[in-house]
């Protein structure tokens, strides 16, 4: 994706070339009005990147500021490069050495920042006009791994209630392509989710315990190489079953976080 524009030109998007099995294609950095725009998410620390987002920032008029999503690398690596170019920008996140803290319902500019905590305690969402940046809570393909950070689940399903309530127009997400029906993602990453829960529950009520049995019952449709995210939300859900008092004596937790094999 090299500068591509959507929303009548108001947001262009480019995008890095550090394609995985968790970058999808590449990290997308997001580009919101001119004179001067906004950024959300510079992405990974990568030349032709950075340069790709210089250019099109100086087309645009500058840069006003720079809005993090959550601080991944793979988000956020680029920051310090480019700050460098435009020095006068901001930084605004939920935690970390930043310019502007960032909470639910802050603006920073033209955004509106939404919590959507989940895939990391410090995730937000972006909202500007009718359109959504997402991040890494709804992704264009796929669905994201959920941290076991206190509360992680239970936030994620509501951050994905309030981005529904909005009545978005389009979904700009960290990675893969524009989502032109934000309403039906959003709802099948909801009952996608629950469905999880459902079958978790059920597996737990039919005896099984030990990890291994819990994902090869409930994540078989995962690839082997998303397994381990698979066990990083197997944590997450095991969790809220736990803070609801619906979890069953003697379940087998995974062995910690970060889980070896996987970066956030």
């Amino acid at each position: 994706m090299s500068a591509v524009e959507l929303a009548q030109g108001t947001v262009a998007g480019i995008r890095a070339e550090n394609r995985g099995p968790f970058t999808l294609s590449g990290t997308n950095s997001w580009i919101v009005g001119r004179g001067p725009a906004w950024l959300v998410d510079p992405g990974p620390m990568l030349e032709d990147h950075l340069s790709a987002l210089v250019a099109e920032l100086e087309r645009r008029g500058g840069l006003g500021g720079i809005a993090l999503t959550h601080d991944h690398a793979d988000h956020s690596g680029a920051a310090p490069a480019l700050r460098e170019h435009f020095p006068d920008a901001r930084l605004a996140a939920a935690r970390g050495k930043v310019d502007v803290e960032l909470e639910h319902g802050s603006r920073f500019g033209p955004l509106e920042a939404i919590a959507t905590p989940g895939h990391a305690p410090d995730h937000l969402a972006f909202v500007a006009g009718d359109v959504g940046f997402t991040g890494d809570a709804v992704l264009g393909v796929g669905s994201v791994f959920i941290a076991p950070d206190p509360g992680a689940m239970a936030g994620y399903l509501e951050g994905l209630r309030m981005l529904r309530e909005r009545r978005l127009a389009i979904i700009c997400p960290g990675h893969g392509p524009v989502i032109s029906d934000p309403r039906a993602k959003l709802d099948q990453y909801l009952a996608h989710r629950l469905d999880r829960e459902r079958r978790l529950a059920a597996a737990l009520d039919g005896g099984l315990r030990r990890v291994d049995d819990l994902i090869a019952e409930v994540w078989d449709d995962a690839p082997e190489i998303l397994r381990p995210a698979a066990v990083i939300t197997l944590a997450a859900h095991l969790d809220k079953l736990e803070d609801e008092g619906r979890l069953p004596d003697g379940v087998q937790r995974p062995a910690g976080w970060p889980i070896s094999g996987l970066q956030p």
